[in-house]
């Protein structure tokens, strides 16, 4: 969105909701998303808020799932603040969701503390990356205890109403990407008829999962911030949820472990056990061969959004060296599942 126009939007919003400029004493574009616009505005009063607002409805600019996000992260933090205060995500000041309003859809949350993980993880001191993965277990754990409205998928119906079963919301969820995988001609590992008739086949997984939870769907380290100076750490905020959905809580396992094994991360594991509702968490066939269909899904999502996120040569060649293979990682655990 142009400079003056994103500008302009900040203003109609926050004068929506009886902000006036000289109330504003700073106003902070805050980058790393892929979609949606985000501002840290600071007022004179001391409160610190994000606002957050969706860019203009283009056709073909988006996957199907992308409409309506900002119901998804509506949902999603008034779900996580009910479970307790100190449950380290925004706080909602205010929102509206009507396209069509003077100031156009929005969000505005309180500004949680602290720096993407990511940006810190070379300063930590000694013990204190496992200490603060077991920290995010336990507050992940926590979230997907959240109680649920009653059926699966994303709350913002842009795909579909919630289903009664999780094997209906993330068929037509996985149907929904590889028919935007044609629309765009996104250039995939395998055909498009190929993936769909693989993940169908392995579907009657999904009816291990009974109970829809509040499921984050975007985990990896950019979204979670850490606070506090060196030795001293805490998680400061689990942020941007607009890509939640209702569905299995494994699911969160797959972007907590963005290119890696789960398995593998027994601090982040010990400390989900302590406050998920199912427990420690048992890997046995049924949850490998979910957590297989969850990562094709979300691999499929990142190389198919290349096309409409206009993604340059230098990403798009990354795409397609550190994605796609890894798609083709998943699917073949899939297909091994299915030969067992």
């Amino acid at each position: 969105m142009p400079i003056d126009s994103a500008l302009s939007t900040l203003s109609a919003v926050l004068g929506s909701v009886g902000v006036p400029p000289e109330l504003i004493a700073s106003c902070e574009p805050l980058t790393g998303g892929t979609y949606n616009a985000v501002t840290r505005v600071r007022l004179t009063d001391g409160r610190e808020w994000v606002v957050k607002t969706p860019p203009p409805v283009k056709a073909g600019a988006h996957l199907g799932y992308e409409r309506d996000l900002l119901v998804n992260e509506v949902a999603f933090y008034r779900a996580a603040a009910a479970l307790s205060e100190d449950t380290p995500v925004p706080r909602l000041v205010h929102s509206g969701l009507d396209a069509t309003a003077p100031g156009g859809a929005y969000v505005i949350m309180t500004a949680c503390p602290g720096q993407p993980w990511h940006e810190v993880t070379g300063t930590m001191a000694e013990g204190e990356e496992q200490r603060l993965r077991a920290e995010l277990g336990r507050f992940v754990g926590r979230l997907h205890t959240a109680p649920a409205p009653g059926g699966f998928g994303y709350p913002s119906a842009a795909l579909a109403p919630l289903a009664p079963t999780w094997r209906q919301a993330f068929t037509t969820m996985t149907d929904a990407v590889l028919d935007d995988a044609l629309t765009y001609a996104a250039r995939l590992p395998r055909t498009v008829p190929g993936i769909r008739g693989l993940l169908a086949a392995a579907s009657y997984v999904l009816d291990d999962v009974t109970r829809p939870a509040l499921v984050h769907f975007d985990l990896w380290q950019g979204n979670i911030l850490v606070s506090g100076e060196p030795g001293a750490r805490r998680i400061g905020g689990i942020i941007d949820g607009e890509r939640m959905f209702w569905g299995d809580p494994a699911a969160d396992f797959v972007s907590l472990a963005l290119f890696a094994d789960i398995e593998e991360d027994k601090d982040l594991l010990d400390g989900y056990g302590e406050s998920a509702p199912g427990g420690p968490v048992e890997f046995d066939g049924s949850l490998r061969l979910r957590l297989a269909l969850y990562r094709s899904y979300l691999y499929l999502i990142m190389l198919v959004e290349t096309v409409p996120r206009k993604a340059d040569g230098e990403q798009l060649a990354w795409a397609w060296k550190e994605v796609a293979p890894r798609l083709e990682a998943a699917l073949g655990e899939v297909e091994s599942a299915l030969r067992v």
